[in-house]
């Protein structure tokens, strides 16, 4: 396969049933991983099923709710061990990440060598959210704005989930040290890929709040975020510089 995307689930059957088709349907050589957490409604029979008559359709099953940032390390693992995916995408379930950026995301991988590329809900000053509350809007642009203020990272959205990794990108960043969840979690990868020295390009999205279920932030998630910024930009100083993407195999 070519491409892998990685979609974490709880209790996501009714989008899944939906939002696979749609993906698959956009490149022959693309194939998804399904990352679930022990869903009760049967989220995890949906993508078997898909799976068994596809064969491109693979399932993580987890035992419990253990966090959307450790759903996508398990991923990023099993890609790396089980597949020779040249791209790995992270994308949420809830079509809140509109299938049809896809293909353009490789492109850019491909075709202009970038190491990742991030679907940005604010790039250009704009916020090309639907659906969202004025309240979650402004926490979600201010805490971008915060980030990048607090860390250097140059991208308008890092908090954002919907991204395509090409492979060495994953290879090089220690998943084992990536501890953070949700906000923190997108803000850590992005943070440690361009402080690796990989090309980061952003493109711009419409991010549609949630077709159906509920949100999964919580204060504890927020939290998180706040502070992790500021362990970012300490410990990158005081760790000293990485390997450069030029000084990485390719």
């Amino acid at each position: 396969m070519k491409i892998l995307v990685v979609i974490p689930t709880y209790n996501e059957r009714e989008n899944l049933g939906d939002l696979l088709p749609q993906v698959l349907d956009l490149d022959p050589d693309l194939s998804v991983l399904v990352v679930d957490d022990n869903s009760p409604d049967g989220t995890a029979e949906v993508a078997r099923e898909f799976g068994e008559r596809t064969g491109r359709v693979h399932v993580l099953g987890r035992p419990g709710k253990l966090g959307l940032g450790s759903a996508y390390v398990a991923g990023f693992r099993w890609a790396l061990a089980n597949t020779d995916a040249r791209f790995v995408f992270e994308m949420d379930a809830d079509f809140s990440h509109d299938p049809k950026y896809l293909p353009e995301m490789v492109r850019l991988a491909e075709e202009e060598n970038v190491d990742l590329v991030v679907g940005s809900r604010y790039i250009g000053g704009g916020a090309n959210v639907v659906n969202w509350p004025i309240s979650r809007l402004i926490l979600s642009y201010s805490a971008n704005v915060y980030a990048r203020i607090v860390t250097g990272l140059p991208l308008t959205d890092s908090t954002g989930g919907y991204k395509c990794f090409r492979r060495e990108v994953l290879a090089a960043i220690d998943l084992d040290r990536v501890r953070s969840d949700g906000y923190g979690f997108q803000i850590e990868l992005n943070f440690n890929a361009w402080k690796s020295g990989f090309k980061i390009r952003e493109i711009p999205i419409v991010f549609v709040d949630r077709h159906s279920g509920t949100s999964k932030m919580s204060r504890k998630i927020i939290y998180e975020a706040f502070w992790l910024v500021w362990k970012l930009r300490f410990t990158s100083l005081w760790g000293g510089a990485k390997a450069k993407r030029e000084d990485r195999p390719r």
